[in-house]
């Protein structure tokens, strides 16, 4: 049986979602191709000829890349079975139905994706639904399956060195690869992709497995490793144990990792843990600095617990890599302003990349956020194509902002601009709403060697 598994996007790290399937549908004897999109094309011929093709969608712009290719697909291939899976296959399944895709995994799919394998390879498969989530039916839907992880074959993908890098100073970077060492989380973020999905219920990946699939890494050149956990300290001992043996065994090798505020302050006697084995970054979704958008979204800190994490992780000299959700309904003028003040009297303008000034919520398909009569009196109808509810803040002021600064925010990008100057533009673009705005104080130019960052930061 020949299968072919294609990622279109994913933040420009080469995808465990590729390599974890391939080695389980080898183990089963089928022939596999893949293809990352993001970094190489897909061979036509390999795709006429396949049985099967199956499309990782681990985030919103994989899943929409992929709902425009399939047309392209079919016209290669109609008699391939079509699969869709990962985190955003079963929230999009409707849409991803109706463009031809007979089966939609969840976010363990291994197991399963092997198993459609073994029964194309016997003939014609029907279309297998996806399990029911909490919103349609009203119940708790059945947790994602726990797997005996095989070490992902990674033989197939493109070179380590054609993802993203990281950066350690001004020229200087680091090979980057990827692992996961958990799926899932432990809590219930409102506007999180991972709540309909998992349910509060978060998978390991076997240690053993962990520390092979970054070893076969390092053989290929990886000076760095990005752990891809939603939330590393979901399962502290499974953490701590990883990144004691990781340094253990690779004494150079550098990591980062992400972690909710709640955690980085529980959990704070384990920074000296992550400082010296090896971590040189930890992103921490912080999505905004007004406690009452914080409380909405139920994220589980306050703006006091972001400061003090901001104060804790320079003791530990590590790098703090905050996200936002800038634009929510609830963002006024003076709340944007505010965070941009804040974020240059906490001296964060270097650590904080450029597009997170700019991302606007995002509402997908079983979001909790539609439990909220606060978000729903703002929502339109489900566009299909985009794959989110629409809304419009009450204030038109900020759509406006909102889309100017992503302006700002591409075109600095595209011009390799500092993230000092980016920000500086973002700063007069909000404050020219405000009359008698506050001009952006100097901040002294940080040592670039000690703010490291990850060259291609997209989270949606």
């Amino acid at each position: 049986m020949r299968a072919v598994l294609i990622s279109t996007y994913e933040l420009g790290r080469q995808p465990f979602g590729l390599a974890s399937p391939a080695a389980w549908l080898r183990r089963d004897g089928h022939a596999v191709a893949c293809f990352d999109l993001s970094r190489q094309p897909a061979d036509p011929a390999v795709l006429a000829a396949a049985d099967l093709i199956a499309f990782y969608l681990p985030m919103h712009t994989a899943t929409r890349l992929a709902l425009q290719l399939i047309p392209e697909v079919q016209r290669l291939n109609s008699r391939a079975h079509l699969c869709g899976f990962g985190l955003y296959a079963p929230l999009n399944a409707g849409q991803l139905r109706a463009a031809g895709v007979g089966t939609v995994l969840d976010g363990e799919f291994e197991a399963d994706l092997a198993g459609l394998a073994n029964r194309l390879a016997t003939g014609p498969v029907a279309t297998v639904p996806p399990p029911p989530r909490q919103s349609e039916l009203g119940v708790t839907p059945r947790g994602p399956a726990r797997l005996r992880f095989l070490v992902p074959d990674r033989r197939a993908l493109p070179d380590l060195t054609r993802y993203a890098a990281l950066v350690t100073a001004p020229g200087a970077t680091r090979t980057v690869g990827y692992t996961e060492a958990s799926r899932g989380c432990k809590h219930h973020c409102r506007h999180c992709p991972v709540v309909p999905v998992y349910n509060g219920q978060f998978r390991v990946v076997q240690r053993e497995v962990v520390l092979a699939d970054i070893r076969q890494q390092v053989e290929a050149g990886a000076q760095h490793i990005t752990f891809g956990d939603p939330d590393f300290f979901n399962g502290i001992a499974h953490a701590a144990a990883i990144v004691r043996e990781l340094h253990a065994e690779f004494p150079r090798l550098s990591y980062d990792v992400t972690i909710k505020i709640e955690h980085l302050l529980r959990h704070a006697d384990h920074l000296a843990l992550l400082r010296t084995t090896g971590c040189v970054l930890v992103t921490s979704a912080v999505e905004s600095l007004d406690d009452t958008v914080l409380a909405l979204l139920d994220k589980g800190h306050t703006r006091a617990d972001f400061e003090a994490v901001v104060r804790l992780l320079r003791q530990h000299e590590l790098n703090l890599s905050p996200t936002f959700v800038s634009f929510t309904p609830w963002t006024t003028a003076e709340s944007y302003c505010a965070l941009l003040e804040r974020l240059a009297d906490l001296d964060l303008i270097e650590q904080v990349a450029p597009i997170q000034l700019a991302v606007r919520l995002l509402v997908p398909a079983g979001s909790r956020l539609l439990e909220l009569e606060a978000m729903r009196r703002h929502v339109g109808d489900f566009d299909a194509a985009a794959l989110t509810w629409t809304w419009r803040h009450p204030d038109p002021r900020m759509d406006t902002l909102c889309a100017a600064l992503q302006e700002i925010v591409g075109a600095g990008v595209k011009a390799e601009q500092s993230r000092a100057a980016i920000f500086t533009a973002a700063w007069e673009a909000a404050h020219g709403l405000l009359a008698g705005a506050r001009p952006l104080p100097p901040a002294p130019a940080p040592d670039r060697a000690t703010v490291a960052y990850l060259n291609e930061p997209w989270f949606c």
